[in-house]
């Protein structure tokens, strides 16, 4: 019985970003195929909201960029569910400017700590994890703006594609341990959610990848073995 088979006990992930509409919606889909769902967010009140009513997800508090409280989450977690199966890294934000002179610090710095940091603390806290299952797996979102940055989006593109080489650095780790773990960046333009659509229903949103789909393809990971897809940058 090969790892994607093997039956012995539920699949955990951990989301984080999770209050995002991107993470609420890669939790239904991930609970609705039977898995459990950690849903980490630094606000007490909106990762409650974003679980509220969804079976098999559970809303945790932790600011992702203090490694220090990362670390105790992983222990909380291992405590209380045992070892996750997946990291889904949904953290972010945008800034930009008007141009290269209007790239700012203010913006590099948040860009830095909500991106890049964050993804540093959570891989390294949860590799053992990953790299112990059958069916281990990180992926981040990212841009197509890393291949065609422009000077209004340096900063945003620049810690982009840093996030992107930082997966590709756990992709090699986990092919250096042998293990069953799959490291994967999946690109997209831009998101889009009903929200959105509802307040600009004007806007045909071209190019966009609605979070429903995006969702699907963080379910369709754990189907597939870790071979095909370790270290694949996926546009979507």
């Amino acid at each position: 019985m090969n790892g994607l088979e093997e039956p012995r006990r539920q699949r955990t992930v951990l989301i984080a970003g999770g209050s995002s509409p991107a993470g609420i919606a890669a939790a239904r889909v991930l609970t609705g195929a039977g898995m459990r769902v950690l849903s980490v967010g630094s606000d007490a009140s909106r990762i409650s909201a974003a679980v509220a009513g969804m079976t098999g997800a559970t809303g945790l508090v932790c600011d992702l960029a203090d490694a220090s409280e990362v670390a105790a989450l992983a222990g909380r977690i291992h405590a209380e569910h045992g070892p996750v199966d997946g990291l889904v890294h949904l953290v972010g934000g945008w800034r930009g400017g008007k141009g290269l002179a209007a790239q700012s610090d203010a913006d590099w710095d948040f860009l830095h700590r909500s991106v890049l940091t964050t993804l540093r603390n959570t891989s390294r806290a949860f590799y053992p994890d990953l790299a112990a299952s059958p069916v281990g797996r990180l992926a981040i979102v990212s841009s197509t703006s890393v291949t065609a940055p422009t000077a209004g989006n340096a900063n945003y593109a620049a810690i982009k594609a840093a996030a992107e080489a930082w997966t590709l650095a756990v992709a090699d780790a986990f092919a250096t341990d042998a293990s069953q773990g799959a490291a994967v960046v999946l690109v997209v333009k831009a998101l889009v959610d009903d929200a959105m659509r509802a307040a600009a229903p004007q806007r045909s949103f071209p190019g966009f990848t609605d979070v429903s789909l995006l969702a699907q393809e963080f379910l369709a990971l754990f189907s597939h073995p870790a071979a095909g897809l370790n270290g694949r940058r996926q546009i979507l």
